[in-house]
C-alpha cells in the first residue's frame, strides 16, 4: 500500500495527508474548492515549520513531505491509484453516505474506503456501497500529526483483513491503533462529548463563569485544556453535530445538546474556526497558542 487519497483539505484531512506524506506515502489530496486545498497546502507548510523549529524533523524532510502531496478538485482524478481513501468531509451522513458512493464507483475493486467520521455509523456508510467489506473507520485525533491515537472502528461487514491492514498501516505512521465497535461516538466521543455537553450546561446554568469552569478542569482533573476550550477547538458546530447523533442513536436524554451550544451554533460562534466561541480569538494569538499546546 503505497497511494493515498484522503477527501477534504479542512483540519482533519490535511492532518491526515500531512502525516501519510511524512512517512513517505504518495498521497492525494482532494476538495472541491481549489482555495480549500490551498489554505490545506498552506497549513501543512507551517506545520512542518514548526516541526523544523523544534528539530523534530529536517528540512529536507519537509521538502520530501510536501513533494508526497498532490492535489485535486475532481474525485475520479484523484483516487485513479489509490490503495486507501481516507474521507476526512464535514461531519454529516448524507454528504458521506453521497461520498461513498461515488467512492465506490470509481475506485479500483482493490481499494480500501475509510473514513474519519467521530460518530456516525461505518455500517451506514458502508450501506452505500457494494463493497461494505472494504468500508471502516479510521479516527484520528486532531492535530493529527501530533496525537498518537487511532480508534479503528469494524464495521458490521467489514473483513479481518481490512481491519489487520489498517491496523499495521496506522502503526506504520506511528499511531496507536485501538480497535472500538461501531456504535454511534465510538469510544472517543462517547465519553468525551458528554463532558463537554455537561461543562456548557454548567455555564447556562450559571454555575461558574468559562475561565472557571476551564480552570477546574485543568488543575483538578489534570487536563492539557479546559473542555470549554477543547469545544472551542474541535469547532462548536461539530461538538452539535456529534451529540446530535448520540441522542439520534441512543434515544436518552443525557447526550441532548445544551440549548446554549445550539444558540451558538446557530449564531454562528463556533470556536476557533469562526473566530469567537467560549473564547474570543479574533484580536489575540489564542488560537495559535492553543494549537501549539499539542506540539
Amino acid at each position: 500500500m503505497k497511494n493515498i487519497a484522503v477527501i477534504g483539505a479542512g483540519t482533519m484531512g490535511n492532518g491526515i495527508a500531512h502525516t501519510f506524506a511524512q512517512f513517505n506515502y504518495q498521497v492525494s489530496l482532494i476538495d472541491i474548492s481549489e482555495t480549500s486545498l490551498e489554505k490545506g497546502m498552506a497549513t501543512i507548510s507551517r506545520n512542518l515549520d514548526r516541526m523544523v523549529s523544534k528539530e523534530k524533523i529536517s528540512e529536507v524532510d519537509k521538502t520530501h513531505t510536501l513533494q508526497n502531496i498532490n492535489t485535486f478538485t475532481i474525485i475520479k482524478e484523484g483516487v485513479k491509484n489509490a490503495d486507501l481513501v481516507v474521507e476526512a468531509a464535514t461531519e454529516n451522513s448524507v454528504l458521506k453516505t453521497k461520498i461513498f458512493k461515488e467512492l465506490d464507483d470509481v475506485c479500483a475493486k482493490h481499494t480500501i474506503l475509510a473514513t474519519n467520521t467521530s460518530s456516525i455509523s461505518i455500517t451506514q456508510i458502508a450501506a452505500a456501497t457494494k463493497r461494505p467489506e472494504k468500508v471502516i473507520g479510521m479516527h484520528f485525533m486532531n492535530p493529527v500529526p501530533i496525537m498518537k491515537l487511532v480508534e479503528i472502528i469494524r464495521g458490521y461487514n467489514t473483513s479481518d483483513e481490512v481491519m489487520e491492514t489498517i491496523v499495521a498501516l496506522s502503526k506504520k505512521v506511528n499511531k496507536i491503533p485501538v480497535e472500538v465497535n461501531d456504535y454511534p461516538g465510538f469510544v472517543a466521543n462517547r465519553i468525551l462529548m458528554p463532558m463537554i455537553n455537561e461543562s456548557i450546561e454548567t455555564l447556562y446554568n450559571n454555575v461558574a463563569g468559562v475561565e472557571e469552569i476551564d480552570t477546574v478542569m485543568k488543575l483538578g482533573m489534570a487536563h492539557p485544556m479546559g473542555p470549554l476550550q477543547l469545544a472551542d477547538f474541535i469547532g462548536l458546530d461539530v461538538c452539535l453535530s456529534i451529540l446530535n447523533v448520540l441522542y439520534d442513536g441512543f434515544k436518552n436524554p443525557k447526550y441532548a445538546p445544551c440549548p446554549l451550544l445550539v444558540n451558538m451554533v446557530m449564531a454562528g460562534k463556533l470556536g476557533v474556526k469562526s473566530g469567537e466561541g467560549f473564547y474570543d480569538y479574533s484580536h489575540s494569538r489564542k488560537a495559535e497558542k492553543v494549537a501549539k499546546m499539542f506540539c
